[in-house]
Parts: C-alpha cells; structure tokens; sequence
C-alpha cells in the first residue's frame, strides 16, 4: 500500500507505527488507525497519553528484570513471598502468566529471551550472568531455582546452559516444569491449571538426561 492511497500524511504516519506492532498488517493497522478517528476525540488522547505514560514511567527491576514503576517490582519487594525460591523464565509475560496460576509463592528471573543462535541470541544476549551473581550474592538464601522456560529447543538448550553454569553451587536445587507442557509449547499457550499442575509436579532438571 503506497502513500497515494490515503488521503491524509498523519493517518500514513499513524498506519506506519501501527503496523510496527507485532501481529499487525498494513490493513489490520488500517483498520485501528480509522477506529480511532471514528471514536470521541477525548478517546485517542487517552490512549496516546497512557501509552506514553507507560514507555516513560515503567522501568525494569534491578534485581528480577520484570517491568516495574520503581527501582524493585512488587514481588521482589514484597515480604510476604519465599525468598528461597527463583523461577527463571523467558519473558516478562511469561511472570504474568505464573503468577494467575496462584501455585507459585517464590521470586522470579526474567532472562530477556532464550538462546537462539539461528536468531544471533548468545547466553551474553540475556541476563544468565545477572541470574549467577544474584544467588552469590544471597550467601545461600536461594535454595531452589526453577528452570520454566517453553518447551521447545530453544528453551532447552537454554535450561542445560543454566543448569552447567549452577552446577557449581553444591547445595542449589534445580528443577524443570513436570511435562505437562507439551513439547514445541511456549508457556503463553498453556492452559493455567497445566501450567499449575507442571509447577507443583516440577522435577530434578538431572533426572530429565540421567535416565
């Protein structure tokens, strides 16, 4: 779709950042574009206005990486969760989706993505180091992590780098989501109760290539 085909330079402009979005199509970006100029004028003030507020106002936790308004995220801050336990997955979604499981009490890690060499994603491309020093630091607090990346190839490969880099902290426990996750599944596309259900039923990451 060329320029010529609109009647206006601000709704190509609109159409142009709107189509940046993932899953979005010139026709679909179209399509919001005109919704919006359809609706009360109050209404796309409002939007434009909290997504700005959000890209200046959210930050990421210095500790966890998850999205926060301050320097620590509501989790890592809170008193009330086990400080003894530290989930690892991929993204910042992937938190929201643990945590309306309601099965998981502990803290998190959010590695920023999962080791795709085919994409140029290295381990130096996520936060794996920031992972390592963080259960040094915490002079043996940390008793578990939980390895609950998707389940496919890229996520392994993830999991067995993770596992050899804790391999020399000799009192960690690391453990894997039970295989109620199918195999090829990010956690995006796992039902709640199976994601529940994998989280309580986790096992040893070394059972999974020592049978």
């Amino acid at each position: 779709m060329d320029q010529g085909q609109f009647a206006s330079t601000l709704l190509e402009q609109a159409v142009t950042e709107l189509s940046r979005l993932p899953g979005v199509g010139r026709k679909t970006a179209l399509r919001l574009a005109l919704h919006i100029l359809r609706r009360d004028e109050s209404e796309g003030v409002a939007l434009g206005e909290a997504i700005i507020n959000m890209r200046r106002g959210i930050r990421y936790c210095r500790i966890c990486h998850n999205i926060s308004e301050t320097d620590l995220c509501p989790i890592c801050s809170s008193a009330g969760r086990d400080q003894s336990t530290v989930c690892v997955v991929e993204n910042v979604n992937d938190v929201m989706i643990m945590e309306r499981t309601r099965q998981y009490s502990g803290l998190y890690h959010v590695l920023g993505g999962v080791i795709s060499p085919m994409d140029g994603i290295g381990p130096d491309s996520l936060t794996i180091d920031s992972l390592i020093d963080r259960i040094e630091s915490n002079d043996n607090q940390i008793r578990e992590v939980i390895l609950a990346l998707g389940a496919t190839m890229e996520g392994d490969t993830t999991n067995f780098y993770i596992f050899r880099k804790l391999a020399r902290f000799a009192d960690l426990k690391v453990t894997q989501l039970a295989r109620g996750v199918a195999v090829g599944n990010d956690l995006e596309y796992t039902d709640e109760i199976t994601l529940g259900r994998s989280l309580l039923q986790r096992t040893l990451f070394s059972d999974s290539f020592n049978g």
